[in-house]
């Protein structure tokens, strides 16, 4: 059988022979397919290959009817509708891993170029200077370099700055000291890290956790003349502080890759200081990334549909189509539970237990796990966590995985028990899936309910006493938030209660911090799932 795949944005001849070099695929180089256009070509493939220029949305998604899989070069997939493909049944791939080495490459030379004031110079001497004394730079050699975010990139990094004879902290809640001590890395608090860092790196994703990390309370806490590196994402680091801790001298300089607005505008007042260089975004562009992705995409994406394996999926793991049609819920309630779990508790995990009965004992386990970890590691992580890489992201991390099958009575035919332990204890959930394929909340610590583990929840945890549904119902109505939903779950009369509250959409911190202030309430959380 034939199958013909879409290749709408440039991919390198190297990547393109490794689709024609299949006798079973008929391939279609048309970069710049978009919109209209897009739309009416798209029916007739069964697989689509893209970079960032296409956008695969829900209309191109609908419109694909033949379409078995998306295919992207590179690493993030926020250009295609992942849930609208997974709703499909299609599966979409990227190629994690193969940027990595050039990301982390030009973070190091901008801080070669930052602690040397190489771009300034250059620009100076062409300009007709010869000034020498403008431009004395910072050694590096024994200097410590601070990497927030020790993933794939930060941890390349800092093997790069070890071997230039550099100090290494890091700070990532999610490694653990014996596998940063392997690294040859010191584990800091961020604060520590601040204090102690003459450059520092920044290597975390984008999310509402570290969305402004990097703000006039960090720089305060800075050690006098720190100089920082971004190559992560523009918005980690608030640029109206940077540009004033500069100004004000308790800055260095910077150099900057990523901005919050791209392209920055023209008076951008960062782009006005010389002690900030910048680069436009070229983490990942070089040639041999370029050629590393399109080999990587082609051969999965033709190694899918002549073969049927699965690799670098984002939204399925690992399996037959029949096995996944058995496993499918218990792989959705094993995500959902994770991501409880990550947001329940904000302490890096050490050990993670999974204990499974019912009908999934009699498979492998290992899809359901897999998605647990990617539940409970991908709101924390630059890398994209998918099925395949969740293990192997928890190992790298030094956490300690467990399964086990119980063919104990349970309350429940068909459930999931993760255990979390962390530095600060133990957190324990349980899911069921029902006779219907549905799946439910049915145990958090020691209080047991019944909820639906999707949207917005906020956590609540009470004392049982009259009046705390009325006041918290009141206070969230006064604040014109919706309740879409209620579960209880109590240990005893009068003792300690939880309450999850479903809402319509995001709820503001100080609405929050409001409720925690009713006398019943001890803590509130809000989770999104």
């Amino acid at each position: 059988m034939s199958y013909k795949v879409l290749v709408s944005d440039a991919l390198s001849e190297q990547g393109l022979d490794r689709l024609h070099a299949s006798a079973d695929l008929e391939v279609d180089v048309r970069p710049g397919l978009k919109g209209e256009e897009l739309l009416r070509a798209i029916p007739a493939y069964q697989g689509l290959i893209i970079r960032s220029g296409t956008k695969v949305t829900k209309e191109v998604i609908a419109a694909a009817t033949n379409l078995r899989v998306v295919g992207r070069a590179g690493i993030g997939v926020d250009n295609v509708d992942v849930e609208a493909a997974t709703k499909r049944g299609i599966v979409v791939m990227n190629t994690p891993g193969g940027n990595n080495v050039t990301t982390a490459e030009h973070a190091i030379s901008l801080m070669l170029a930052l602690a040397r004031n190489i771009p300034q110079a250059n620009a100076s001497l062409k300009s007709g200077q010869w000034k020498r004394e403008k431009f004395t730079g910072s050694e590096i050699c024994n200097k410590v370099l601070g990497v927030i975010g020790l993933g794939n990139i930060g941890a390349i990094v800092a093997e790069r700055a070890l071997g230039l004879k550099m100090q290494v902290l890091a700070y990532d809640p999610f490694v653990s000291p014996e596998a940063a001590a392997k690294m040859r890395i010191e584990l800091a608090t961020l604060d520590d890290l601040y204090a102690r860092s003459d450059f520092i790196t920044v290597h975390t994703p984008l999310t509402k956790e570290t969305r402004g990390l990097i703000a006039a309370p960090a720089f305060a806490k800075m050690k006098k003349g720190a100089r920082l590196i971004n190559c992560a994402r523009g918005g980690i680091i608030d640029e109206a502080a940077l540009s004033q801790a500069i100004t004000d001298g308790r800055v260095a300089g910077a150099a900057l890759d990523v901005f919050v607005e791209e392209p920055p505008p023209a008076d951008h007042p960062l782009l006005q200081l010389d002690q900030v260089i910048c680069t436009p975004h070229l983490g990942a562009a070089t040639d041999e990334a370029q050629i590393n992705v399109a080999i990587a995409i082609a051969d999965q994406v033709a190694n899918y549909l002549t073969q049927g394996v699965i690799q670098n999926a984002v939204n399925f793991p690992s399996m037959t189509s029949k096995v996944l049609a058995i496993l499918q819920p218990y792989i959705l309630l094993g995500e959902k539970l994770g991501g409880f779990l990550a947001q329940l508790s904000s302490a890096a995990p050490l050990e993670v237990q999974v204990e499974y009965s019912g009908d999934i004992v009699d498979y492998d386990v290992a899809p359901a796990t897999a998605a647990v970890l990617r539940g409970l590691l991908s709101p924390f992580l630059e890398t994209p966590v998918n099925y395949v890489n969740a293990p192997h992201l928890a190992r790298e991390r030094g956490i300690r995985v467990v399964e086990a099958r119980s063919s104990k009575p349970s309350d429940f035919l068909n459930s999931i028990i993760v255990r979390v332990s962390d530095a600060n204890g133990v957190h324990t959930v349980e899911g069921a899936v029902f006779s219907n394929k549905a799946v439910r909340l049915v145990r958090v610590d020691d209080f047991y309910l019944e909820a639906v583990l999707d949207g917005h929840i906020l956590v609540l945890n009470n004392h049982d006493v009259p009046g705390v549904v009325g006041a918290v119902g009141t206070l969230l109505g006064e604040r014109g938030i919706n309740i879409a939903g209620l579960e209880l779950g109590r240990e005893r009369v009068g003792g300690m209660a939880i309450s999850l509250i479903h809402v319509d959409g995001q709820v503001a911190p100080e609405i929050l911090a409001e409720l925690r202030t009713l006398a019943p309430v001890i803590s509130a959380q809000q989770i999104k799932l």
